[in-house]
């Protein structure tokens, strides 16, 4: 990224923060003490994850040259039962600890089932409720929020009661405008919108002609798509399309 210049070639200010030109042409405020402030956190985060791994690796070296570890496990129950001097077959020992897990599991299971529910229903709140009043959706997208929900949702998780966004890589979207924090759930989804082969079909105005457009334009009478780009979309796409008033070429 370069640093943004005025016509005096004196650096661009917005909030007190540098303005910064990333490769794709987006300006973005680059807030430096932050990310100093990050790179110092991320750095003992990254100290406490070497020193947990060298405690493993210690642990795991006492059972080497052990081949079969569920031989091993299963060897050392039986001594443990022999040892505790129980005249009963340790297979038999193995039979009442599956029931008595079984007792408990079969108490408990409702209790699973509720905390399941209120899962789905804190990823509903949650996600839901970021594409019913995202702004970006709003401002930006030809289609209802529940249409884009269908297509984006998927990549959208909730950690810690906080929304976070996934890429196609399966590493977690990045902000920006806050290097090393996660990405703002509006920021997220125009990233992900932005990768999408179809994102022309899909945003308002003038926002569905530029590099990357396939066929969909806005013209007089509203947006035109050819026969082949439109076959190649979803059905809620499709939808979201004639629905708008879009006509298809041949």
């Amino acid at each position: 990224m370069k640093l943004k210049l005025d016509e005096n070639g004196h650096a661009v200010i917005v909030d007190g923060l540098p303005v910064f030109v990333h490769s794709d042409g987006k300006e973005i405020p680059f807030d430096a003490p932050k990310t100093l402030e990050t790179i110092s956190r991320l750095n003992g985060e990254a100290k406490g994850h070497r020193e947990r791994a060298e405690k493993v690796e210690t642990t795991l070296k006492t059972f080497e040259g052990i081949e079969d570890p569920k031989m091993a496990l299963s060897a050392l129950q039986t001594v443990k039962n022999l040892d505790s001097k129980k005249l009963v077959d340790a297979g038999e020992i193995e039979k009442v600890k599956a029931e008595a897990i079984k007792a408990v599991e079969d108490k408990y299971a409702p209790i699973v089932a509720e905390r399941d529910q209120f899962r789905d229903s804190l990823y509903q709140e949650k996600v839901g409720g970021n594409f019913a009043r995202s702004k970006m959706i709003a401002d930006k997208l030809a289609i209802p929020a529940d249409l884009v929900q269908a297509k984006f949702g998927g990549a959208f998780k909730v950690e810690d009661g906080s929304v976070v966004a996934y890429g196609q890589d399966g590493n977690k979207i990045f902000s920006r405008a806050r290097p090393g924090e996660v990405a703002h759930f509006d920021e997220a989804l125009e990233f992900l919108i932005d990768q999408y082969p179809h994102k022309d079909s899909i945003l308002k105005g003038s926002g569905a002609s530029g590099t990357g457009s396939k066929g969909a334009g806005v013209v007089s009478g509203g947006k035109t798509m050819s026969r082949q780009v439109f076959d190649s979309q979803s059905a809620p796409e499709q939808a979201a399309f004639v629905r708008g008033g879009g006509a298809i070429t041949d």
